[in-house]
């Protein structure tokens, strides 16, 4: 087990990365091995999510002052990266059930100790979108909803949603009357529903059911906004909400890696696909694909590590006030074009794959449909550019959770 990081200590927060990415990266033979079982089973095996715990995953954004490591938020990223490259679901839920954590800070300091008590490894799932109600009662609100997406529930400690706060079955509306009153509810993952929903194509293994409460007390404690402050000092927890689209750039960028290391390995068996005259590894076309799939993942992963540091460094010097619609437009920016190119590289692997690629036994299919399912999140739709493009052109854009 890892232990925390002492204070700002850059080579101690290096040894500890170090170690991890090793200890993750050793997972693939397993992990390969296991697709089928993943697959079918549609969620993690309980044995690797422990693995995981013991490598120290789970920890890397939880507060030192809790028992977790704490790391910088580039450095965070890169572990879900590494997890992504061993399997799009593994990643995918390592994303979630660590990226979500910061969230938990903006509940009252009260509420996150009792929640931190016993065990740093607190995974979290959850979704922001407002589909539920919560109805203004004494002490809290009675809220009921369904939610969607819910990755990684069936093994995940707390599980939070967003409502639009409602009173006398009306909503409430925010002080300038455009919107509702938008707050999010965490409880303990018992107090959920899990409906068992998750047939799919892509990432199949993240487990995504849907969850839902009905008629359930939430006490005022156990709810949070995103405008809210954070209950933590450091940079890592002042707004979490910016840090949304960044991750999900990371398990992208591990899919991409992944069909590359897996169409590399299948041209190192020396298979020569039908009407060549040489083996795949020998073919001056296959060659020049490869450099320039190679290109594409490298730039997009230095443009996604770049806006991860630029963003770090903003949290750092701006403390517990990052809140800047413009930024979040670039975050999201960034995230679609990083999955974009993403789905590009690993298409473009499974067709060099050639016929082989077709097979279910090919890791080449499934990173296909992982990815492609990957793009489906709205941390990665065209609207991001929209966005950008309005703002780009002086129109004032909010954003319709955190503004």
């Amino acid at each position: 087990m890892l232990t925390a990081v002492k204070g700002d200590d850059v080579a101690s927060r290096e040894v500890v990365l170090g170690a991890m990415l090793e200890e993750i990266r050793a997972l693939v033979p397993e992990v390969a091995a296991r697709a089928d079982e993943i697959e079918t089973g549609r969620r993690i095996p309980l044995d690797l999510i422990a693995r995981l715990k013991k490598i120290g995953v789970f920890r890397i954004a939880a507060p030192r002052s809790h028992g977790g490591l704490e790391l910088a938020y580039p450095d965070i990223l890169e572990v879900m990266t590494e997890a992504s490259a061993v399997d799009g679901s593994l990643g995918w839920i390592t994303m979630l059930g660590v990226g979500h954590m910061p969230h938990l800070a903006l509940l009252p300091r009260e509420t996150f100790d009792k929640i931190y008590a016993q065990d740093p490894d607190i995974i979290v799932a959850g979704s922001a979108a407002p589909a539920g109600k919560a109805e203004m009662v004494e002490g809290g609100f009675r809220v009921s909803g369904r939610w969607p997406f819910g990755s990684g529930c069936q093994h995940a400690d707390i599980i939070f949603a967003g409502v639009v706060i409602t009173k006398n079955g009306e909503p409430v509306m925010r002080p300038d009357g455009k919107a509702p009153l938008i707050t999010h509810v965490a409880l303990p993952a018992d107090a959920w529903e899990i409906e068992d929903t998750w047939a799919v194509a892509g990432l199949k293994g993240t487990g995504s059911h849907h969850f839902r409460l009905k008629d359930a007390f939430v006490p005022e404690a156990s709810t949070f906004r995103y405008q809210d402050d954070s209950c933590l000092p450091g940079p890592l927890y002042g707004s979490p909400f910016h840090l949304i689209p960044l991750l999900h750039g990371a398990p992208a960028i591990g899919i991409a890696k992944a069909a590359m290391r897996d169409l590399l390995a299948l041209a190192s068996t020396g298979k020569k696909q039908l009407l060549m005259d040489v083996a795949m590894r020998d073919s001056v076309l296959f060659q020049t694909h490869v450099g320039e799939l190679d290109a594409d993942l490298r730039a997009a992963s230095a443009v996604h590590r770049s806006q991860a540091k630029a963003l770090w460094a903003l949290a750092i010097n701006a403390g517990l006030k990052l809140r800047n619609t413009d930024l979040l437009g670039d975050c999201f920016q960034n995230s679609c074009w990083v999955t974009d190119i993403c789905v590009e590289i690993v298409e473009r692997c499974y067709r060099l794959g050639g016929g082989s690629a077709l097979y279910a036994t090919s890791p080449l299919q499934r990173h296909l449909r992982d990815i492609f399912g990957a793009s489906q999140h709205a941390a990665a739709q065209p609207t991001a550019y929209t966005r950008s493009g309005q703002m780009l052109l002086g129109h004032k854009v909010k954003h319709p959770i955190v503004d």
